[in-house]
């Protein structure tokens, strides 16, 4: 939905600034122009509009097509340049000026009304986009200047990390926004391919753009070894893209479970992204079974949480300390760990006894590897040690967001969430539920959302302390149970690259 959140690093939903992130293997191959460049997706992107969901496989390939106005720098989290080549923020004011001679796929030219259209869109709540809130904050309102080619956002509020925000927020060009259905099945943005083959289920196939000059930091098609085309393969099961990329039928391939083992082995280039891969969320809606928040914390009790972490990541997990995992982060520190409710399973027996807890449905995404279902069903059958029966049901990533925005028809869910800062996660924690908001579990925690005023107030890392507190009531109330923190790998096969998701202008084709 990588929930974009930046999956950007294989998560279901990924929401993140993109930015390259630490890589080994690769060599010193030299690199080949052309070619073609296949990429495995672990579901469906469905619609592809880039503005309609936080799908992580929507947001791999919306990557390649549209351009964020900024980036993020991976080794520091210094802001850098995108569809925007100088910026500035002045209490409530954000000013941006455009580079020049940006085109888009349709070849006509990038505006600063353009852009003004796409925060009016996506800050208009009629519209949904699960970016409102996440990327741009609620209430601002921009401002065009096409003969200066500058952007001016006035914000509602203060935002102490908007930039980085507006480092994930996709642009579509005119012809997009004035035909948004034409979006679900085509192109419409100023990024370095086009899409020019649609096979739902399947593939999608790319082309390289001539003339792209205005990528992050300058980044253009023009440099030598990027590929001509770029196929996006939806492959769900892990064990058959990791015999892909043994065999040579993919140039790369995030591989979370126990096959990743077998790549590591074989020496392949990979890139590795911090991510938050177990995060258990419950449906607070009224009528729902979890509704109830002493069932919540029993079912909460009733886990080993260190022995699912164990599970999950195939034994390299560690305990999560922020809901922001994807670096660089914002803010560092510990907020979770000491917050998370103790193990308990007597207390959890006596609540769900009392309770009279109904049978309960727990989802999550069976494309993301053989650990995650083996530690979905040691959580069931410490849930029913404790007498709760449920019913566990792994399904692909296009449906799992169907349900939770959609039909809400769900008690537990494993979702992680892939974000770079606290405010990025706020929209998820609080507000309209689903589906007229991205609240999808109706979580209302009074707590939570009176720190993040808080927060939001100050200035940039000042309000680190603040947003740590936060999460820590959230977590605290186990109204979220955050419980496994991996390095997720994206394997690269006569290629190499740059992650979170997949940076299409690091793409290089090696001759070897």
């Amino acid at each position: 939905m990588n929930l974009r959140a930046p999956v950007c690093a294989a998560v279901l939903i990924s929401l993140v600034a993109c930015s390259n992130q630490s890589a080994k293997g690769g060599g010193d191959a030299p690199v080949v122009d052309g070619g073609t460049f296949t990429m495995a997706l672990p579901t469906d992107p469905g619609n592809l509009d880039p503005q309609s969901s936080a799908a992580g496989a929507l947001f791999t390939v919306t990557q390649l097509a549209y351009d964020p106005l900024l980036s993020v720098d991976a080794g520091n989290g210094d802001i850098k340049s995108g569809l925007a080549t100088k910026w500035a923020v002045d209490g409530k004011t954000v000013t941006l000026t455009l580079a020049d001679g940006i085109k888009c796929s349709d070849g006509t030219a990038l505006a600063a009304s353009g852009v003004v259209a796409n925060l009016k869109y996506v800050g208009d709540p009629k519209n949904k986009s699960p970016f409102l809130g996440t990327f741009l904050p609620v209430g601002a309102t921009g401002k065009a200047d096409d003969a200066t080619r500058t952007v001016t956002i006035t914000l509602a509020t203060p935002a102490p990390f908007v930039l980085n925000g507006l480092a994930s927020l996709p642009i579509v060009c005119p012809s997009g926004l004035t035909d948004r259905k034409s979006l679900a099945n085509k192109t419409a943005g100023t990024g370095p391919y086009q899409l020019t083959e649609a096979a739902p289920g399947d593939h999608y196939t790319y082309q390289r753009r001539d003339g792209y000059t205005w990528g992050p930091n300058g980044a253009s098609t023009a440099t030598q070894g990027m590929p001509k085309t770029v196929v996006m393969k939806v492959i769900q099961n892990e064990t058959t893209a990791a015999n892909l990329m043994l065999s040579g039928g993919l140039n790369a391939a995030v591989i979370i479970g126990p096959d990743a083992q077998r790549l590591e082995k074989a020496g392949l280039f990979a890139t590795k992204t911090t991510s938050l891969v177990g995060e258990q969320w419950y449906n607070h809606a009224k009528g729902r079974g979890t509704s109830d928040a002493t069932v919540r914390m029993a079912l909460t009790q009733a886990l080993d949480l260190p022995e699912l972490r164990k599970v999950i990541t195939s034994g390299k997990g560690t305990p999560p300390t922020t809901l922001a995992t994807i670096e660089p982060t914002a803010c560092v520190g510990d907020a979770l760990a000491r917050s998370l409710p103790a193990r308990d399973v007597a207390a959890a027996k006596a609540a769900v006894q009392k309770a009279n807890v109904p049978p309960l449905t727990f989802l999550y995404d069976n494309s993301r590897g053989s650990g995650v279902a083996a530690a979905a069903e040691l959580a069931v059958q410490q849930w029913q040690a404790a007498g709760v029966k449920v019913t566990a049901k792994g399904m692909n990533g296009t449906a799992l967001n169907s349900t939770l925005f959609s039909s809400g028809d769900w008690d537990i869910a494993w979702i992680p969430l892939g974000v770079s800062s606290p405010d990025q996660v706020v929209p998820f924690l609080s507000g309209p539920a689903a589906p007229n908001g991205t609240n999808f579990a109706a979580i209302q925690n009074k707590t939570y959302e009176a720190t993040v005023q808080k927060a939001a107030a100050m200035s940039g890392k000042e309000s680190c302390p603040t947003w740590a507190e936060a999460e820590s009531a959230i977590v605290a109330a186990a109204d979220l149970v955050p419980f496994a923190n991996s390095a997720v790998q994206m394997f690269g096969a006569k290629a190499r690259f740059a992650a979170p998701g997949l940076v299409p202008t690091s793409i290089r084709m090696l001759a070897n």
